[in-house]
């Protein structure tokens, strides 16, 4: 840690024993990772275990995946394997490819032990609940030999050691995990993710027996779609309907459902406190937005009765939950250094409590530090996440966004700080993946890395548009029967413009989701006005819509941010994360936002200084000192598009769209039902 840093500390405890760090679990759809955050924001120590998956059980064997230690020998560092000297890449659910080291480990699938995250059947996916939390202490005992031999180099310096203060947590959402209140554990071995679409025919007969009326109500109260399959309310249901075990468990009152931030907190406090916080409650489709409790009339819907299920209660992000504890069912999994490791910290005095709470991209809203309403972020992974902070005010979209809860930190002084912030939330089917396709299709690139000095060998992309809509187009279009089309192709196409129309698809895509959410924040009266032209204003406080804060694959690359920057328009700039890992430092701040007691908070007061520390460095530098140190920080991207350009290519970019629409509806019309392979000779 820096000397501004322990001067900091020192400066407000005379005599300081420690110096603070905070917790932050962060559980994705491929991954868990545990990292430890100082006042600056920066990585002090940092574990990750990648999933391998079944479909890759055979990949993983071949390469031989290295494996670090610390959940068989105890020692943290990396071993190798045989068959490690591979050159078959393995690559992150980004595209990225990663190699074990002695900080990340890849999942072993040579033995008997089953996939963390697998798919047993197209369209399935499922994830293994006691797997995640055993990862998850894994991570953490790591974090603590890292912590416990950078404590001794400190000491020896005559500086104070490092000490986790408090834990937040962030995770997948919508995920639906059922278990048993007797025994605490999975009444079936799987959790539905997310993405899994087994849900199909039951959200499709909803949609075809309820009435309008009733359906405009009900999306009122959750401020969702009601007929997508990735909110946990259908997945349930399933389950109910599928699992003999599972209704049993229900008739008997033995079912405890939640999504993974509830299952964590349960069997990581040592009161299995039995909560989930409001951005994740809020995907569940069963709580009402404006009472934030669970709605009678939902549960009615979904036909699930209050008084053969637990659900869980329903709390802030920033309270506290319980004090931090390692359940018995994981030890057989750890080395008995690492039991004995995790003992010692449990035992500690005080206790280290878990008390921060964020669905993942709700964390990733609070990590780019994108607090005031009107502030907006997107994360781009395999598809991306865009999130508009509205402040104290719920917006249903007439646009096709969505409505959920971006943070609450009920403990903080400044009263509207204080209240519940709603953002709306839109999503592209395909980001980062678009990437892979060029590298693992086409082959144009090597490495996912390469788009942006690909793509930017052109000016533009000679008139050449991509709509990468593999599965569809998402938000603000909802066409599940769109596909993707590349058009405008002449002789004069290269490699270098279809991979700069790629990467501008995905870009368009951002702006049409961010038009609309501008256009819903404007209210009835501006629907038809282009915010994303008209406002010129770069401030959060006057602007709908100024910073797009960025993070995740594609926003490492400068070239295709410029892109991203120039498609927006001179009204918005866009801004990379401070942090790359965003989501889980959303999760810390919520963490050490929690105390009631201002004096009790050691990394950050209030909002106000979040901002100071993480993105300045504990300088808060105002008008051109702010641009100045923005741009020497060369995070911070501003259009340099000729506006007439910007606008010929924006028509170019509907055009495309409305060819696209429809096309599977078509196929179908024509020539029915194509199984794979046949288009070709059922058109000749």
């Amino acid at each position: 840690m820096s000397t501004a840093i322990d001067n900091s500390v020192q400066s407000e405890d005379k005599s300081p024993e420690d110096v603070p760090l905070v917790a932050s679990i962060d559980v994705g759809t491929t991954s868990s990772r545990v990292i430890l955050f100082n006042l600056l924001g920066q990585e002090v120590s940092k574990h990750q275990i990648e999933y391998s998956t079944s479909a890759s059980k055979e990949q993983f064997a071949s390469v031989g995946a290295r494996r670090s230690s610390v959940g068989t020998a105890g020692s943290g560092s990396p071993q190798s394997t045989a068959g490690s000297s591979s050159s078959q890449p393995i690559f992150s659910a980004e595209g990225i490819a990663i190699e074990a080291n002695e900080f990340l480990e890849i999942e072993d699938l040579t033995g008997p032990s089953n996939p963390t995250l697998s798919f047993p059947r197209p369209g399935w996916v499922e994830c293994d609940p006691l797997g995640i939390l055993v990862h998850v202490v894994q991570c953490f005992a790591a974090n603590l030999i890292s912590m416990n031999k950078v404590n001794g180099d400190r000491v020896s310096a005559n500086l104070p050691p490092y000490r986790i203060q408090c834990i937040g947590i962030a995770n997948m959402r919508e995920t639906t995990l059922v278990w048993s209140k007797k025994t605490g554990m999975p009444i079936v071995d799987y959790g539905i993710v997310w993405n899994d679409t087994r849900n199909t025919s039951i959200v499709t007969e909803k949609r075809n027996s309820t009435p309008q009326a009733l359906q405009d109500r009900l999306r009122a109260k959750t401020g969702l779609p009601l007929y997508s399959t990735y909110f946990s309310c259908s997945k349930l249901r399933w389950l109910l309907d599928n699992e003999p075990a599972v209704r049993d468990a229900y008739d008997s009152g033995d079912l405890m459902f939640g999504t993974v931030d509830t299952w964590l907190i349960y069997h990581l406090t040592t009161e299995n406190a039995f909560v989930s916080d409001v951005t994740n409650a809020s995907r569940t489709g069963f709580m009402n937005l404006d009472t934030l409790d669970y709605d009678d009339e939902l549960l009615d819907y979904w036909d699930i009765s209050k008084d053969k299920i637990h659900l869980p209660n329903i709390v802030s992000s920033s309270e506290y939950y319980g004090d931090f504890c390692v359940p018995e069912c994981v030890k057989s999994s750890l080395t008995s250094v690492a039991w004995t490791l995790l003992g010692d910290f449990v035992t500690r005095v005080p206790a280290v409590p878990i008390q921060g709470c964020l669905g993942d991209q709700s964390a990733s809203l609070v990590g780019q530090l994108a607090f005031k309403p009107g502030a907006a972020k997107c994360t781009y992974g395999t598809g991306c996440f865009l999130l508009y902070n509205t402040g104290k005010k719920k917006l249903i979209s007439s646009h096709g966004a969505l409505t959920t809860f971006g943070f609450w930190f009920p403990h903080l002084e400044n009263e509207e700080h204080a209240q519940p912030h709603f953002a709306l939330e839109g999503s592209v089917a395909v980001a980062g993946a678009v990437v892979q396709w060029l590298r693992d299709n086409l082959r144009l690139i090597p490495k996912a890395e390469d788009i942006g000095p690909l793509a930017s060998r052109v000016s533009d992309s000679g008139g050449v548009v991509f709509v990468p809509a593999f599965s569809g187009l998402f938000a603000p279009y909802w066409d599940a029967s769109a596909r993707a089309t590349i058009m405008g192709m002449s002789q004069h196409t290269t490699s270098s413009h279809l991979a700069r129309a790629a990467v501008e698809g995905v870009c368009f895509q951002a702006r049409a989701i961010l038009k609309a959410m501008s256009s819903d924040a404007a209210g009835e009266g501006a629907k038809d006005r282009d915010f994303l032209e008209e406002v010129v204003d770069g401030t959060y406080e006057k602007a709908p819509l100024s910073v797009l804060a960025v993070d995740g694959g594609m926003s490492k690359s400068k070239e295709v941010m410029q892109i991203q920057a120039d498609i927006l328009g001179p009204c918005v700039k866009v801004r990379t994360s401070a942090s790359s890992e965003c989501t889980a430092l959303g999760a810390g701040i919520a963490a050490a936002l929690a105390y009631k007691n201002r004096e009790n908070r050691r990394l950050w007061k209030d909002l106000k200084d979040v901002k100071k520390w993480i993105m300045y460095g504990g300088e808060e530098p105002m008008g051109k000192a702010r641009e100045a140190f923005e741009s020497s920080q060369s995070r911070t991207f501003r259009s340099k598009s000729l506006d007439s350009d910007r606008r010929r290519k924006w028509k170019l970019w509907e055009a495309a769209i409305e060819r696209c629409r429809g096309w599977t509806d078509i196929m179908e019309d024509e020539v029915g039902t194509i199984p794979k392979g046949t288009v070709a000779a059922k058109s000749m």
